[in-house]
């Protein structure tokens, strides 16, 4: 994996929907175009984070699941498309 995240969230043991709120509350104090990397271990997270890449200006840049550990990389939407 190449991406090198500018901020980085564990929201291990938290429960749906906390992984997807606080990352929400991580890319609003970051600057647009900025790369969060999300770890969350709750398997509702994959259908959360989908979900919000679909209605948001915000890119789902990748998504990996691996022994009960999940991993988003979501990259800040531009001025422009503030989401």
């Amino acid at each position: 994996m190449s991406h090198a995240p500018d901020h980085r969230l564990d929201a291990s043991g938290l429960s749906c929907p906390l992984p997807l709120l606080k990352a929400k509350q991580a890319l609003a104090g970051m600057q647009p175009g900025e790369l969060l990397e999300v770890v969350a271990t709750d398997a509702g997270s994959w259908r959360d984070f989908e979900s919000f890449a679909a209605h948001s200006r915000h890119t789902l840049v990748e998504r990996t699941a691996a022994a009960g550990s999940y991993r988003y990389w979501l990259r800040k939407a531009g001025k422009d498309s503030e989401a």
